[in-house]
């Protein structure tokens, strides 16, 4: 404006600039806020076929209606790692607990850091595929040639049959992949070829 003088422009420059530092600082602590608050925000609702953890007893069982969950592993190649369910498949009713067993061997001659990650198909199942336990999203160190079993328990809501959307559905894939840890990758000095992985980095160094 024509009536500003130049103390003023300045000022309302400098006024300006603060403003658009301070929501530039917000958008970067957002992106790096994003994956975890995904990760929980998906944990609590079953969004994108994520199964919720809690710790809640089962409602009771539904009988008459039985679910078949599937159990899939896979392995990332950055984790030399081998990593399979005991078991194909569980019959159970709806809303009864149940328990399954995974069993991971470290094939390397050092050990190794590897953390899981799961999704459960269909996607839409997710908010009724209740794990009361599991091994996910905790880093696991296995010795060289160690291996071990990881339990799994979970239930299926009786709420699943009551949705339009799942009321069809008696077949459920639990999945799990493995990964090396960011962590591991870092100690092992092999951070700058690791691909895909899982985790933050430590503080450890070469």
């Amino acid at each position: 404006m024509q009536g500003d003088t130049k103390p003023e422009v300045a000022r309302k420059n400098r006024r300006m600039g603060v403003i658009a530092f301070g929501i530039a600082i917000a958008m970067v602590g957002a992106s790096f806020a994003a994956v975890p608050l995904y990760r929980v925000f998906c944990q609590a609702t079953g969004f994108n076929g994520t199964p919720v953890i809690n710790s809640a007893d089962s409602p009771g069982v539904r009988a008459g209606t039985i679910v078949t969950v599937r159990f899939n592993a896979n392995t990332n190649p950055g984790l030399d790692w081998d990593f399979s369910p005991e078991q194909r498949e569980v019959k159970l009713p709806l809303g009864e607990e149940a328990m399954a067993f995974y069993t991971a061997r470290n094939r390397a001659s050092t050990p190794v850091e590897g953390v899981a990650v799961y999704n459960v198909t269909p996607e839409v199942v997710g908010p009724y595929f209740h794990k009361t336990a599991c091994f996910c999203f905790d880093s696991q160190t296995l010795a060289a040639g160690q291996q071990v079993e990881m339990p799994v328990t979970f239930w299926v809501d009786p709420k699943i049959a009551d949705d339009p959307n799942t009321s069809g559905i008696r077949t459920i894939t639990l999945s799990y992949t493995f990964y090396r840890t960011l962590a591991d990758a870092q100690r092992a000095g092999a951070l700058a070829h690791a691909g895909p992985h899982v985790g933050r980095l430590g503080s450890a160094t070469r």
